[in-house]
């Protein structure tokens, strides 16, 4: 799944750049998009991040472009790599800004670990 957002100004700390913060709560979001889409109908709750690598700093005016990949399913859980690429205002470039893996797990009403279907 790829997903977009603009870098805007009340996303950046007071050097001018992306709040690491922000990008960690958008790449949650983004993961977890792609996991309820992947398995509709199941509950998932962020159970790790392996690595949170950041790779360059972003300023007001990129686009962030998110992509998510399936990288392993188990019973219970399933993985995302999910990699960042930014670009420039009135650039052609995109750079690598952040990657990470991140973990989900089902769980059922009560908040017990569910398999997933």
């Amino acid at each position: 799944m790829e997903s977009f957002i603009l870098v805007r100004p009340q996303h950046l700390n007071h050097f001018g750049y992306l709040f690491g913060g922000q990008l960690l709560a958008w790449v949650d979001e983004m993961a977890w998009l792609a996991a309820s889409a992947d398995y509709p109908g199941c509950r998932f709750v962020t159970r790790a991040l392996a690595t949170v690598e950041f790779c360059k700093p972003v300023t007001a005016g990129t686009t962030l472009r998110f992509i998510c990949t399936e990288k392993k399913k188990g019973q219970t859980s399933v993985s995302y790599e999910v990699s960042v690429k930014g670009r420039a205002p009135h650039s052609h470039l995109e750079k690598d800004v952040f990657f990470t893996i991140i973990t989900f797990v089902a769980l059922d009403d009560a908040g017990n670990k569910k398999v997933i279907n």
